[in-house]
């Protein structure tokens, strides 16, 4: 009695952890939706909006692009965020 369920929680304990190993391919072609890829080869100010990119800027504008990294960077800079002024 005491070694059939030895062996069934053993045998649950090995099927558990052969499940876990498992891998699900993850191919870049199998997640073509529009809008959630970015093509490589174009610059990043003229490229089509992506999910979740920040959109306060002109796109196909080269400077609207630097401006917008430009305050961007001063928004992460921590003397301007703590008010202590423009770094130097």
């Amino acid at each position: 009695m005491k070694r059939s369920i030895f062996v069934s929680v053993t045998a649950l304990a090995l099927a558990a952890g052969l499940a876990a190993c498992g891998e699900k391919p993850q191919d870049a072609a199998a997640a073509k939706v529009p809008g959630t890829t970015v093509k490589h080869d174009t610059k990043p100010w003229s490229g089509d909006a992506v999910a979740y990119q920040a959109g306060n800027f002109t796109r196909g504008d080269k400077a609207s692009w630097e401006s917008a990294l430009q305050a961007r960077m001063q928004g992460q800079n921590e003397n301007v965020r703590i008010g202590g002024g423009a770094a130097r």
